[in-house]
């Protein structure tokens, strides 16, 4: 029998539990509700009131946030779980999604790129045709007083576009011109989700308070700026990927992140107004597709002629870390160029090191000074982080301090040295980040190494009573080699979504890259940074990707009558993923060779890219198609296609004969049910190739590393006789035994003596 006691605390305790439940149950946020539009009932003669009638007849109060008309059918509103679950079962409703919070992925890239000399007389012979392409880049918004956007010696606004200028807080009609054509903003979401927007902190308008759209935006097509800098760091000319073509701004990412609702809204808004690029350097959680919103909103722009290239993510090097991995979006990952910023480190046993730093401010003593480990000089548990507080001032006054990397901001750790009496600081990496090296723009006199420096650094400081060290800055340094490499943030594949499209698609520039910034903050964005630049040296995917979406402006203005598929297979085709000595592209995150789950296609080769000799082609039947292979159910498709979709029932569909410019093979799919067989397995892809060259021959040559799997290309001659004609071969994959290992990659190039048209197969068995 219980006690009074009890049963009263067990009582409370359920009544308790049942109040927490009703409360998250009446929590209200944002879902995005997508609409059949076809099967609007008879009495509305607008599907906006049908939207407001469906949303009223289970939430009265409750407002649409936003109605969008291009890259879904729907509306974004607030509810609470119930209301959406009933609002989920009314007729003509497709989905209802909760709303999904995204995160932003973060000038010598032209001459590395081959964009200046000889080499780019091509890409820049018609300069009206090349200022009649738009970029519309969902970012942060833009910093419009930058001098990347001057818009000396272009001609007027392309009538093609049909978007605005947006007013708001600190910015002006008079703020677009004839480089930044548009600027809009979209908030809803964001303050949905977090009340009002501050204006005395965030700037309620398209100016770009954070500097990494700003960033994004010149590095797509910034016009060309001659003295150009950080400090004197990386000094030169300035440009964009594509100088001549237009800018349109999307701020739909806050302080808070980049939420959906926005986001799709963005790139509704960009679609009316007639964007012919889309450049998302921003990426979220992995779904499958009909719940993705990015990918639903790249495949509308994508069948309206749209190349929509999104940021690979910086979840590197862990396998399978890849966002945006839709086969209509083209996903860049990072690479280095052949520029650092040295420091070096000399320590009292002799030894010395190669670090990197954008510190421009007072030098240290020549002297040695002494030097301490944070992990020795804290009573915190993560002390040898260098967190706020952390350090004991008597154990670092005067000295020289080494943080290890993780948890707070890089340059943030330098500051809490300096709070504590610390003169300076070596960056270590931990093993989550092995030897790749960032360059910071430090406030305080700071090197950067890698795991194995850091690591015989620290031993050093354990054996030595009275450690010390010297730091010295070197400047910029061109032509270090090799290079490029894929730098260890970068995310991989394999595809965890789709494993038979292999993803990342490319690798492009994205470690230390210079381009516009903002007015608002300095270069390291923390509070304290008051340093004013109109530069910033930073890092991520979301720096490749824009390299990326501003070579295809360039394509496009070269061959107008391109698809985005063309468009990404010139640039995946003609990438490269030797060195000139033929050795495969590094991976720092490990030192040895990297692979297509690492680099895809390769590094990007703009000049070559620019006469690929054939393409592999996409429509959007095409990608129907591949959904119906996924054996997505009809309302499933219709909420990306906007459209009824009937599978056949008596046809195969299969994603392998995807006409993708690339090969990926999962042996646990493809052979899974013969993995205990002698018998040989066989599977056979199919492709199209589409002259867009002269009329000639093409012959094909595998080169693979797999011995367990034979690969036949029939035929093995295409001859083409005129442009635009399409050829089909088929690759036939034969399996004599389970392969020992679990992964392999093989290569099929097809070349007629000029081009060579090159697609990577990657083997992978779980």
């Amino acid at each position: 029998m219980k006690r009074p006691g009890v049963m009263v605390l067990s009582i409370l305790v359920l009544v308790l539990f049942h109040v927490f439940v009703d409360a998250g149950q009446n929590q209200r946020k944002t879902y995005i509700i997508h609409m059949d539009k076809s099967n609007m009932p008879a009495d509305f003669d607008d599907h906006t009131l049908w939207y407001d009638s469906s949303l009223k007849s289970v939430s009265k109060g409750a407002n649409m946030l936003y109605t969008y008309n291009n890259v879904i059918h729907g509306y974004s509103t607030q509810l609470t779980a119930d209301e959406a679950k009933s609002l989920e079962q009314q007729p003509g409703i497709l989905s209802v999604h909760e709303e999904v919070r995204y995160e932003l992925h973060t000038t010598r890239s032209p001459t590395f790129l081959g964009l200046e000399g000889r080499e780019s007389k091509s890409f820049f012979l018609q300069a009206e045709t090349r200022s009649e392409v738009i970029i519309g880049v969902l970012d942060t918004g833009v910093w419009p007083e930058s001098k990347s956007f001057d818009d000396t010696g272009l001609g007027p606004v392309p009538t093609s576009w049909k978007g605005e200028c947006q007013i708001g807080k600190n910015f002006k009609a008079s703020s677009c011109n004839r480089k930044l054509i548009g600027a809009s903003f979209f908030s809803q979401g964001y303050e949905a989700a977090f009340g009002a927007i501050d204006e005395t902190t965030e700037s309620k308008s398209p100016r770009d308070d954070d500097g990494h759209g700003t960033h994004t935006a010149t590095t797509a097509a910034g016009s060309v700026v001659t003295g150009a800098s950080l400090f004197g760091y990386a000094a030169g000319t300035a440009r964009g990927m594509a100088s001549h073509a237009r800018v349109a701004a999307y701020k739909v990412c806050w302080a808070g992140g980049c939420f959906s609702s926005d986001i799709l809204a963005g790139m509704d808004q960009a679609i009316i107004d007639g964007v012919n690029v889309l450049s998302l350097s921003l990426g979220g959680t992995i779904s499958d597709y009909y719940r993705d919103i990015v990918a639903i909103g790249a495949f509308s722009a994508a069948s309206q002629g749209i190349f929509v290239s999104c940021s690979a993510g910086n979840g590197g090097p862990g396998s399978g870390s890849l966002s945006n991995v839709a086969p209509w979006i083209t996903t860049v990952g990072a690479g280095t160029m052949d520029r650092e910023f040295p420091a070096y480190i000399s320590i009292g046993n002799g030894k010395k090191f190669n670090g990197v730093s954008l510190y421009s401010g007072k030098a240290l003593p020549s002297s040695v000074m002494p030097l301490v480990y944070a992990g020795n000089a804290s009573q915190a548990s993560n002390g040898n982080l260098c967190t706020s507080g952390s350090l004991i001032p008597e154990k670092v006054a005067g000295k020289i301090v080494v943080c290890d990397r993780g948890m707070n901001a890089r340059a943030q750790k330098g500051l809490v040295v300096k709070d504590a009496g610390g003169i300076g600081m070596i960056l270590a990496n931990t093993d989550s980040y092995g030897d790749e090296l960032v360059a910071d723009a430090h406030l305080i006199p700071t090197a950067a190494v890698g795991q194995t420096a850091g690591d015989m650094i620290k031993r050093y400081i354990a054996s030595d009573s009275n450690p010390t060290t010297t730091i010295a800055f070197g400047g910029t340094k061109l032509g270090v080699q090799p290079s490029p490499v894929v730098a260890a943030f970068s995310s991989r594949g394999p595809n965890s979504i789709t494993p038979e499209i292999l993803k990342p698609d490319l690798i492009a520039p994205g470690v230390n890259i210079l381009a516009g910034w903002t007015g608002k903050v300095g270069p390291t964005g923390l509070p304290e940074d008051t340093r004013n630049v109109g530069f910033n040296i930073i890092s991520g995917t979301s720096m490749s990707c824009p390299h990326v979406s501003g070579l295809a402006a360039l394509l496009k203005a070269a061959h107008p009558e391109w698809s985005p598929a063309a468009i990404r297979s010139a640039l995946m085709t003609t990438g490269y993923s030797t060195y000139k000595n033929g050795k495969m592209i590094e991976d720092v995150a490990t030192g040895m060779s990297s692979t297509p789950f690492d680099h895809g296609a390769g590094h990007v080769n703009p000049a070559a890219a620019l006469n690929p000799g054939l393409v592999y082609d996409l429509t959007v039947d095409d990608y129907i198609n591949f959904l119906c292979a996924l054996d997505y159910s009809p309302s499933m498709i219709k909420v990306i296609a906007k459209r009824d979709i009937s599978c056949e029932n008596n046809k195969e569909y299969r994603v392998a004969d995807l006409n993708y410019p690339s090969f990926a093979i999962p042996l646990e799919t493809a052979w899974g049910e013969h993995a205990n067989s002698s018998a040989p397995t066989v599977t056979r892809y199919t492709r199209t190739l589409t002259n867009v060259g002269n009329p000639a021959t093409y012959k094909a040559s595998v080169s693979s590393e797999m011995q367990e799997v034979k690969i036949l290309v029939e035929p093995q001659t295409l001859t083409f006789s005129r442009k635009n004609e399409k050829k089909t071969y088929t690759v036939t994959f034969t399996a004599s035994s389970k392969p020992s290992g679990t992964t392999s990659f093989a290569r099929l190039e097809w070349s007629d003596g000029q081009h060579v048209v090159a697609s990577p197969i990657a083997f992978s068995w779980t």
